[in-house]
């Protein structure tokens, strides 16, 4: 009976892992796609059609046709690359979150941010985020 509770607990703590470990390539990936194809592009590409964003001084984006109606037009922004710092799932492995530092490299300035987003496993096994927010601060490194 031992044996069976420990190895189950097993299995989640390796189903966790391995979510977490695919969390933080969705978001590299999605860092990524924004410095080669533009930061709302990315975003977009990797959002879930529910998903909450906040944005600074401005009511938070409430979907995905939303952020496309909003961000519509805008300039093409390739300077901001970011990567997680600590990236956790949950138990079961179908939902967690990234947290990490990004930077962006403006013509005669660099601005830091931190972020927090929340991730949630699809169907089809891929990863789209349900939640990002961030705030200015100063370099982290």
């Amino acid at each position: 009976m031992l044996f069976l509770f420990s190895s189950c607990s097993q299995h989640k703590g390796d189903l966790n892992k391995k979510a977490a470990e695919e969390i933080a390539a969705a978001d590299i990936a999605m860092s990524n796609l924004a410095t080669k194809d533009g930061f709302y592009k990315a975003l977009l590409a990797y959002a879930e059609d529910s998903v909450k964003i906040m944005r600074e001084g401005k009511l938070p984006i409430m979907s995905k046709s939303e952020a496309e109606t909003s961000w519509a037009g805008k300039a093409i922004i390739t300077e901001l690359t970011w990567k997680p710092v600590r990236v956790e799932a949950s138990e079961n492995g179908d939902m967690g979150y990234s947290f990490g530092y990004s930077t962006y490299q403006g013509k005669d300035t660099v601005t830091y941010t931190n972020y927090c987003t929340i991730w949630r496993r699809q169907k089809d096994g891929s990863w789209k985020f349900v939640f990002d927010g961030g705030n200015n601060i100063p370099s982290p490194f």
